[in-house]
């Protein structure tokens, strides 16, 4: 698993790319906390367990992908 941070709050995650449709995402505990698409979940009552992403990290893992920090497992 290779560290990844989302570029539009900087919570830094642990990722791993099985395939290009497969991403493994290793939350920290502090995601409800930094990432304000997780916080504003949590307020309206949802649980971070239930979360499985948001837009800016999606988008920040992508770039990884693209710039070759973050590899595609061979099959």
């Amino acid at each position: 698993m290779r560290p990844v941070e989302c570029a539009a709050c900087g919570n830094q995650v642990l990722c791993e790319k099985f395939s290009p449709a497969h991403t493994s995402v290793q939350w920290t505990a502090e995601a409800a906390v930094v990432c304000a698409e997780f916080r504003g979940r949590v307020t309206e009552g949802g649980s971070t367990a239930r979360i499985r992403t948001c837009r800016g990290l999606r988008d920040s893992i992508d770039r990884a992908v693209e710039d070759g920090i973050l590899e595609v497992a061979d099959a």
